[in-house]
C-alpha cells in the first residue's frame, strides 16, 4: 500500500478538497508536477490546467484550475492555492 499525505485544495471562496492522497499531479509552468509521499519541500506556481489526487484505493479525483495558482510541499503536507477551482465529473 502506498504511503499516504495530506492535501488541501482552496480557492478565494472555499476549501474545495481535503483529504488524504497517495499522489497529486498538477499542472507546473514547465509540465506536470508528480508529488508522491516524502517529497522535498517545494513552491512553485501553477499555471491552468487539471490536478489529479489519487486516494489510497487508487480512487482518482480531478479538479480544474482554470486560473492558476501556487502548491506547496513541505512535510508530508501539500497545499493548493488556487485562483478559481471546479470538481470535474467522474
Amino acid at each position: 500500500m502506498a504511503k499516504l499525505f495530506h492535501v488541501k485544495i482552496t480557492t478565494p471562496e472555499k476549501v474545495l478538497f481535503e483529504s488524504k492522497a497517495s499522489s497529486v499531479t498538477a499542472p507546473g509552468e514547465i509540465g506536470y508536477l508528480g508529488i508522491l509521499a516524502d517529497h522535498a519541500p517545494l513552491i512553485t506556481t501553477l499555471v491552468p490546467g487539471k490536478v489529479s489526487i489519487r486516494d489510497g484505493a487508487g480512487k482518482r479525483t480531478v479538479i480544474s484550475s482554470p486560473g492558476g495558482g501556487f502548491l506547496e510541499v513541505l512535510k508530508n503536507n501539500v497545499t493548493l492555492l488556487l485562483d478559481s477551482a471546479e470538481s470535474l465529473p467522474k
